[in-house]
């Protein structure tokens, strides 16, 4: 009895545990399968019911472990991970909401002494106006307090150590101090999630701003980013430091050179010849600042910078005051005269806005800190398996590559080629860059004669730059030829034949966006862009065609602090290397603010440099409200190698290819306006042309004089509506000029559409070019008939687009257009009836 009872009991004792262990409770696990289950957690830590089942089969020492309980067990462990990565987040954002909380007592405490400041300024000044002899003093000391640093001697020791003290003094008074009248950021508000405090400067000489925020680096580390300019300020073409000398404190005095890049083709480089003074304040701060010295003398030979401007920097710096945890706190002062009157008008406000300075200089330093700081924590995934120093360099290749190929300096080897009459784009040539890998020179491209660049800047009204550049990106079949595409990557991977003798490819206008990182901000994309292609024909049909670009893109997000939107790119091989050569190509649309510049419209010189083509100007649409005042400068610049033999042929198609892609873009900005400007009538042609619409009223009446009908269905059409009747004719009418080679000077959509072309690309397209030798002989005998009888049918036959394509016509119409004193012949039209491709 008493063993029936035992068995009872252990039975029920068994039945207990079982429901516990099905519950979930009272398991103990060993060191051994904590280790276990650990590894597999790091490998996968949400692992299937199969992966459970397998892991305890595999794993002798949890072969007594339920299957539940491997399940409990994965899920609190989860649980345990992600509560320490949020005690981890809160943490850290309690880290910076009390060091922001500091500086917005230190930035109060400020304010405080300036309202003070300025509450004892205005009681002096209500004194002084009872007396003229008080005002008369108060200039006088005025002047006797402006500093002379002119006077000084700063070619010994001691007189740098003394300007060195000064401009520690002053750069301290801007950082944390009244010297300046500092206001907040337009759209940047402090706050737990904000990169940091920025403001501008408000009635200063020149243009200021200041940032000041958390950094999770060392003082010491900080110090050394900053000091290399070129690294993050990508504007920065050289910085050099001539002469070295120890000051107190362990600190360094050294007279530096600095370039910087011209942002467009309409105004020159600047370059500063200044003083930096690097030391550490008592409080363990750490204090790099920044002057101009006087006079222009200083910096390299005169030759060397006959391409610069000379600008000033007034006292400017960057203030690292250390943290617990290893961070520091930032403050960053950057003041500025950029010498605006070296500027065309139409872009002086890039030159005399705080705004500017503080997005291209100030902000941008505080963003590259903090990135480094994220990838150094390991926060930042990258794609690719690329490294985040070498993200980092082909980012800034591609950028300097652009900015070298639109300033375009000589002692990078650079000169302009003949430019045609209207001058709208520039080629500029450089026989001396070769292309090369850094580390392997084995890898130079020999055969290229070197590099050319085809460029030009205009002038957008109420285009929102952001969103003509994401455009750009999203959609780059409606502006780019992929066949010149081809050819670029071709030659970048030293193929053995040149532009002219490039196989043919079919491309299928798709790209595919293959991300390799972005910035922590999100405000730059780095990214690679395959467009598929095919062989034609039987040749290589196996060949993959498959077009690489590297692009960086940045400025897309109307909600992200930029300077500008910038879209640079560059071929590519698929399996590119960290040092594969680039010649980057691309699109910079920079704001200008209009609240600083002359909101009329450029004219006389500037003008005719920012029109692309004086006979048909780009509509300019009526300024309804406050977003007529948006105005941006597009500057566009393409890059292509070439041949010794080739320099004269490809410099024929860059140009034509620039000015094609002016015309797609000006098409795409017209569309995107949110002036409601219809994007179905050409830009070309809108009523603010005269000459358009005098053209059209030729046309239409010499095809009624001559032929006895009216070329337009409604026939009384007059002004801007006859213009748009035109354009969207079914028929493609086209006119060229009656020279010896006749050259095309006007087309409707439809002939536009025949010819694969646009109206910029129009005016290098020969009449000869449209037929083949038959049809050319059939052609040009009418020339004679046409003269006398005014006009002359053509019977239905074969020409040819500018893409090698045929097309067929039932038949076509020719006529000449006489001017309004109905004796001047101004060109032939033609009107091919009822087209297609064949």
């Amino acid at each position: 009895m008493a063993m029936v009872v035992q068995h009872q009991q252990t039975s029920s004792g068994s039945s207990s545990m079982k429901h516990q262990l099905d519950n979930g409770k009272y398991v103990r696990y060993t060191a051994e399968q904590v280790e276990a289950l650990e590894r597999v957690y790091a490998e996968c830590p949400k692992p299937s019911s199969l992966k459970r089942q397998q892991l305890i089969r595999e794993c002798p020492i949890l072969s007594n472990i339920e299957p539940k309980q491997i399940k409990v067990w994965f899920q609190n462990r989860r649980c345990r991970e992600k509560q320490r990565k949020e005690s981890s987040r809160l943490q850290m954002v309690n880290q910076k909401l009390s060091a922001m909380n500091k500086l917005l007592m230190e930035e109060n405490d400020r304010l405080q002494k300036q309202v003070s400041q300025l509450v004892y300024e205005n009681g002096y000044m209500r004194q002084q106006l009872h007396t003229a002899s008080a005002v008369t003093d108060a200039s006088c000391e005025s002047a006797v307090t402006t500093p002379q640093h002119s006077l000084r001697d700063a070619n010994n020791p001691a007189g740098l150590l003394s300007i060195a003290e000064e401009t520690l003094t002053e750069f301290l008074s801007k950082a944390t101090g009244t010297a300046v009248d500092w206001v907040q950021m337009p759209g940047m508000k402090p706050g737990p999630d904000s990169v940091g405090i920025f403001a501008i400067s408000q009635g200063c000489s020149g243009v200021a701003a200041r940032a000041c925020g958390l950094v999770s680096l060392e003082p010491t580390k900080i110090v050394e980013i900053l000091k290399d300019r070129t690294s993050w300020y990508r504007d920065c073409r050289n910085l050099e430091v001539f002469t070295m000398l120890p000051a107190g404190n362990g600190g360094t005095i050294e007279l530096v050179y600095t370039q910087v890049y011209a942002p467009t083709t309409l105004a020159p480089a600047r370059d500063f010849w200044t003083l930096r003074y690097t030391t550490s304040l008592e409080n363990g701060s750490l204090v790099v600042c920044e002057r101009s010295l006087s006079g222009s003398g200083g910096g390299p030979n005169a030759a060397s910078t006959a391409q610069f401007v000379r600008g000033e920097m007034l006292p400017s710096g960057y203030l690292i005051r250390p943290c617990d945890g290893g961070s520091s706190i930032i403050h960053i002062v950057d003041h500025l005269n950029l010498e605006p009157w070296s500027a065309p008008e139409v872009i002086r406000p890039l030159y005399e806005s705080s705004k500017v300075v503080a997005q291209k200089m100030t902000i941008a330093a505080l963003l590259y800190i903090r990135q480094i700081a994220q990838e150094s924590s390991g926060e930042v995934v990258y794609g690719l398996g690329r490294q985040p120093a070498i993200l980092r360099t082909l980012s800034q290749r591609l950028s300097r590559g652009f900015n070298d190929a639109i300033n375009g300096f000589n002692d990078d080897g650079w000169s302009l080629m003949n430019c045609d009459g209207a001058e709208d784009v520039i080629v500029s040539i450089n026989s001396t860059k070769h292309l090369s890998s850094s580390t392997n020179s084995s890898n130079s491209l020999s055969f290229l004669g070197g590099v050319l660049c085809a460029k030009a800047s205009m002038l957008f009204q109420n285009v929102p730059p952001a969103a003509l550049v994401r455009f750009l990106r999203e959609h780059r079949s409606e502006w780019a030829d992929f066949n010149v595409d081809a050819y670029s990557a071709a030659s970048v991977k030293a193929s053995p034949y040149g532009y002219q003798g490039m196989r043919p490819t079919r491309f299928t206008g798709s790209q595919i966006i293959m991300p390799l990182g972005q910035t922590i901000e999100h405000e730059e994309m780095l990214e690679v862009i395959r467009l598929e292609g095919h062989a034609v024909g039987q040749e290589d049909p196996f060949v993959s065609r498959d077009i690489h670009l590297l692009q960086l893109c940045s400025g897309i997000d109307e909600n992200t602090v930029g300077a500008c939107s910038d879209l640079f790119f560059a071929p590519i091989d698929e399996m590119f290397p960290d040092d594969a050569p680039l010649i980057p190509s691309g699109f910079r649309i920079i704001p200008l603010d209009p609240k600083l510049g002359d909101p009329k419209e450029a004219t006389g010189t500037t003008q005719r440099t920012l029109d692309l083509t004086s006979s048909l100007e780009v509509g300019q649409s009526a300024n309804h409200g406050p977003s007529g005042n948006m105005r941006s400068v597009l500057t566009i610049a393409f890059q292509f190698p070439f041949e010794n033999n080739l320099a004269d042929s490809v410099a024929t198609m860059a140009r034509q290819y620039v000015r094609s892609v002016i015309n797609s873009v000006q098409r795409v900005a017209m569309a995107i306006s949110p002036s409601g400007v219809s994007p179905s009538l050409a830009p070309k042609l809108s009523p603010s042309s005269p000459e358009a619409l005098t053209l059209a009223q030729w046309i239409c009446q010499s095809y009624t004089f001559h032929l006895g009908s009216d070329l337009l269905t409604s026939g009384s059409v007059v002004g801007d509506s006859l213009l748009k009747d035109l354009w969207q004719h079914q028929d493609a009418i086209l006119c060229c000029s009656l020279k010896s080679l006749p050259v095309f000077i006007f087309a409707n959509q439809a002939g536009l559409d025949m010819l694969e072309t646009t109206l910029v690309a129009l005016q290098d397209i020969t009449l000869d070019k449209m037929f083949d030798e038959a049809g050319r002989k059939a052609l040009f005998p009418e020339f004679a008939k046409i003269m006398q009888q005014g006009f002359a049918y053509l019977p239905g036959g074969i020409c040819m687009s500018t893409m090698g394509r045929h097309i067929s016509y039932e038949e076509a119409i020719a006529w000449k257009v006489v001017a309004a004193d109905e004796t001047t012949v101004h060109c032939l039209a033609f009107s091919f009836v009822n087209w297609s491709f064949v």
